[in-house]
């Protein structure tokens, strides 16, 4: 990706997150800017917040559809962020830093750093181990929370205050059964798995990704786009395995999340971050995925 004007694509957003910075310090203790100076910092903003809005709509197509959408939510945010850090300092009192400022600009600062970060000469594959690192830390947070809530003899809704009107929750709807934790031992399987497959893709990204030719970028972004939708499909999974268990939408959503892990691995044994040498974790996590599917339709068969 050649550089647009005089600055590349990080520095584009290296010198937006200058100016928040700026403008925020300018405003943060007395005195406060001058008429002129006021001008100045408007001005230096605007041609900042232009330069990047630039920066995504002159970024070739072909440098890949994850980094293009990594651009455009990053420039979202700063444009979004520079109005409420304006906004913030105009309704703010006079020489004074509010905690609203402060956090209106670090709002700029990271929507800046996480396209400012990425590494020269390879921003899809950069791009595309952001948005996978992203799904993974989602998972694994939803993989601990389930694990929690299963931990035997707990109420998963323990943390819920008891209603002053209903009294006690007595109600045997809000408590596994020991079938209920049979099926969901194999629910949590294909949740690991999912944190297993999207550890394992991001680590082959890593070590084998490029975007050295459109066909790579085009594999690169694939993975990426199914990756996405393994951290809806495990959110769903959970929410159904809460009590009341209704054991054929356990089923349903275990198989949709099976279905989109079996996707993933596909798609990744047949782009090039796949080499003879990462097969193995392939084809395990193929059967691992298999038989936990198969565990849920065993035990759901009756109510079929």
């Amino acid at each position: 990706f050649a550089p647009i004007g005089f600055f590349s694509l990080g520095q584009t957003f290296q010198v937006t997150s200058q100016e928040a910075t700026k403008l925020s310090l300018a405003f943060s203790r007395p005195p406060l800017p001058s008429a002129e100076d006021c001008r100045k910092l408007s001005e230096d903003v605007q041609n900042a917040i232009l330069a990047v809005a630039t920066v995504y709509y002159w970024l070739p197509k072909g440098q890949g559809t994850t980094l293009r959408k990594m651009v455009r939510d990053a420039t979202t945010e700063v444009v979004e962020g520079m109005i409420q850090l304006t906004d913030t300092i105009l309704n703010a009192p006079e020489e004074s830093l509010s905690q609203e400022q402060l956090i209106s600009t670090g709002g700029v600062w990271e929507a800046c750093e996480h396209v400012s970060n990425l590494p020269r000469g390879e921003y899809n594959q950069a791009a595309v181990v952001s948005a996978l690192a992203a799904c993974l830390g989602v998972v694994k947070d939803a993989v601990e929370e389930m694990e929690h809530a299963l931990v035997e003899g707990q109420d998963p809704y323990g943390d819920i205050m008891e209603d002053e009107e209903l009294g006690f929750r007595g109600n045997r709807d809000t408590y596994w059964s020991e079938a209920d934790r049979q099926l969901l031992s194999s629910c949590m399987g294909l949740m690991k798995a999912s944190k297993a497959c999207l550890k394992k893709v991001l680590a082959a990204v890593k070590a084998h990704g490029k975007a050295d030719s459109p066909e790579q970028i085009a594999q690169l972004d694939d993975l990426a786009d199914i990756a996405n939708e393994i951290s809806p499909s495990v959110d769903e999974l959970a929410l159904s395995m809460y009590p009341p268990v209704n054991p054929l939408a356990v089923r349903l959503n275990a198989a949709k999340l099976a279905s989109v892990l079996k996707k993933v691995l596909e798609i990744a044994k047949a782009s090039h971050v796949c080499p003879p040498s990462e097969e193995g974790w392939v084809q395990f996590l193929t059967g691992a995925v298999d038989h936990n599917m198969n565990k849920v339709k065993n035990f759901t068969q009756g109510q079929l």
